[in-house]
């Protein structure tokens, strides 16, 4: 799940061993047996988000799809991320264990009594907690009969995500995740808004550095090895404004325009990006 706040590309930072503070927020460093920690939890994430795709199919409820995710963080023994999230953003408290939104839905998709429909544009976003630590992870699909207007917007979300995942490397910054998923996105026709993007991810689901999906390169806070963080762009086929569904989560396109988002919980190393949420 994003994570609204302003952009820090433009932001520096100096730090200390395990921790660094800019303008009164803390950025948390992993060391390698923590990040090792994370790797169940990772594990969880991608699993249910697997078996979510394998059940979403034309005449599927959404809320079985919420259904299945509770039943394999119970099963786990996982907590999960979402049930009582109730930052600013949001109405009340979420009350679901999954996000799915579709067509011009394309984040907070709070599940509801609706059948999928042939064609359907579903993106499904889900993060748990397994042994204290957070994974946050996100894809879209399409059921039934594709659109190639669809498929484009799909393949090019989870291309600026692997351009992002590409950047987040040691001695890079902040800016270069942004201005690397951005590239992908400009190159595809899509605009880009920058209200909720990526985040820090540890012992809770939203942490700082924010992480937005478009930045200047060169530009922000410096990455270094025990920074775990979700990428997460997320375009809309022919606008960059959303609104608020009349639910108080669900974010739909202002014209109408279909919406794709794709995630991964992603740690920095010095052998390079480590991504824990793999599918």
């Amino acid at each position: 799940m994003e994570t609204a706040g302003p952009s820090h590309a433009d932001a520096t930072v100096p730090w200390t061993l395990g921790q660094a503070r800019q303008n009164d927020r803390v950025i948390e460093y992993r060391t390698p047996a923590e990040i090792e920690q994370m790797r169940p939890a990772g594990r969880f994430v991608a699993d249910v988000l697997s078996a979510l795709v394998q059940r979403a199919a034309v005449g599927v409820n959404l809320l079985e799809l919420d259904e299945l995710a509770h039943r394999m963080i119970k099963d786990r023994g996982a907590e999960s991320c979402y049930i009582d999230y109730h930052p600013s953003f949001g109405a009340s408290p979420f009350g679901k264990v999954l996000c799915t939104s579709v067509n011009d839905a394309v984040l907070h998709g709070l599940p509801y009594d609706y059948l999928l429909a042939d064609g359907d544009l579903v993106s499904l976003d889900f993060a748990a907690s397994v042994d204290g630590w957070v994974a946050d992870s996100a894809t879209s699909l399409i059921v039934g009969t594709p659109r190639p207007t669809d498929q484009q917007l799909i393949a090019t979300t989870e291309a600026a995500l692997a351009a992002g995942i590409l950047a987040a490397i040691p001695g890079n910054k902040i800016g270069d995740i942004s201005f690397a998923i951005a590239q992908v996105a400009g190159h595809a026709g899509y605009k880009i808004n920058t209200e909720f993007g990526g985040h820090g991810v540890g012992r809770t689901m939203h942490g700082d550095p924010h992480v937005p999906n478009n930045g200047r390169r060169g530009r922000g806070l410096p990455l270094r090895r025990g920074l775990v963080i979700a990428i997460e762009p997320w375009f809309l086929e022919s606008t960059d404004k959303i609104y608020t569904d009349a639910d108080g989560w669900t974010l739909r396109s202002r014209d109408g325009s279909r919406g794709a988002h794709a995630e991964h919980t992603v740690a920095i190393t010095d052998d390079g990006p480590l991504v824990l949420t793999a599918r």
